[in-house]
């Protein structure tokens, strides 16, 4: 959080490392920014952007919605799609997920903050959704769900393992968004955190909703596609095979913990 909250803005830059021209004096500021954390992504990425253009043709000011891809160090061709798709493309060399959406979001001139995964796919709604919900003083944030691109009994059990934290705190995935000013409230995603950092952000953003009287809200009727390549990479049960031994390392050895975050999230593309 500190590098960016107390540092320089990153730039985003063209294909070749080129700075982008500035357009935050010119341009109208948009509503939305939807900022895309993104890591060798070059095959899941195009098929999110094509759903993000679908979605921005359901808001009624289409050029309210900007879109960033911030690129976490990617050795593919992801920050050349990114532009090509007509995304900002912000450099994060700190190679964390949080720090991705942080940068992201140092970049972004919206008033909404939007944050998505490049694995995902939005619904046409979505946009539109969060636009109308947003209106509401009442509502803090929210995020608009998942469902998978497949499933299998494994997939469903573990998925269906989620669903009761869901249920009692509200938390959820797919986009996930709140004003600018609220982030920057609660200091943006936590870098200290490889994995989790969505849940802890929407803990804190929770905590803050209580003290205004603010809730936060599901756009059920909008959710986004999930990938399951954690699936297809390790194997539609690989929750309950690889889940215990990992707990029981964890207390052991809690450094071991991290060392699997990096392996799990971080090195398998």
């Amino acid at each position: 959080m500190q590098d960016w909250l107390g540092g320089e803005t990153p730039r985003a830059v063209a294909v070749g490392g080129a700075p982008c021209s500035d357009t935050t004096a010119t341009a109208e500021p948009p509503l939305i920014s939807l900022v895309i954390p993104a890591y060798n992504e070059a095959a899941m990425l195009p098929r999110l952007l094509i759903s993000v253009e679908i979605a921005r043709s359901f808001i009624r000011a289409p050029a309210s919605l900007e879109v960033i891809v911030a690129d976490n160090g990617s050795t593919d061709d992801t920050a050349a799609i990114a532009a090509a798709h007509g995304a900002q493309v912000v450099p994060v060399e700190k190679r964390c997920i949080a720090a991705a959406r942080n940068g992201g979001a140092a970049f972004a001139r919206g008033d909404i903050l939007a944050f998505v995964d490049a694995d995902m796919v939005v619904n046409a709604q979505s946009f539109a959704g969060i636009v109308e919900c947003m209106q509401d003083p009442r509502v803090l944030g929210g995020a608009t769900g998942v469902r998978l691109d497949r499933l299998s009994p494994g997939i469903a059990l573990t998925f269906g393992m989620m669903l009761p934290m869901i249920w009692l705190t509200g938390f959820d995935t797919g986009v996930v968004f709140c004003r600018r000013s609220d982030f920057l409230h609660i200091g943006g995603y936590d870098e200290t955190r490889l994995f989790a950092e969505d849940v802890d952000f929407l803990w804190r953003l929770t905590r803050l909703g209580k003290l205004r009287g603010a809730k936060l809200i599901r756009l059920r009727h909008a959710k986004a596609i999930a990938s399951t390549r954690k699936f297809d990479r390790y194997g539609d049960w690989h929750y309950f095979t690889q889940m215990p031994s990992l707990a029981w390392r964890a207390w052991r050895s809690p450094g071991s913990v991290s060392d699997w975050a990096r392996r799990y999230w971080y090195e398998d593309r």
